[in-house]
């Protein structure tokens, strides 16, 4: 006997929620980056064709159609690519220790988005309509 605290037949609701938290905390990098809202110092003056602007059009766009559940598998696999770059590029040479490294939220990004193209965008996804 499995002790479960939330039925399965809930799982994909939760998958639903999960994904646009996610997208909505996701997407707050993009308009970082982009548009300053909210404003990060590091991103002042950021090119939108430099390295971290392109991020920052893939996160806008992968975030907003991942919030709406367009395109989930395709749109998650690019993001958890991004983030995988974002980690071994940028966080992975400086530490092997991710808490160290300033690489926790990026990897962890990189294996939720991976979750996301392997098991589907859940309840609350256009693609589901």
């Amino acid at each position: 006997m499995t002790l479960r605290i939330i039925p399965e037949r809930y799982l994909p609701h939760v998958q639903g929620l999960l994904r646009i938290a996610t997208a909505l905390l996701f997407l707050q990098h993009g308009t970082a980056k982009l548009f300053g809202v909210p404003h990060v110092d590091m991103f002042n003056g950021l090119k939108l064709f430099s390295l971290l602007g392109v991020g920052g059009a893939i996160e806008l766009v992968g975030g907003a159609l991942l919030l709406i559940g367009l395109f989930t598998r395709p749109v998650a696999f690019i993001l958890s690519g991004e983030m995988a770059v974002a980690y071994f590029g940028f966080h992975a040479f400086q530490n092997f220790w991710p808490i160290l490294n300033k690489g926790e939220l990026a990897a962890l990004y990189c294996f939720v988005f991976l979750f996301f193209a392997v098991a589907g965008p859940g309840k609350f996804a256009v693609d589901r309509a």
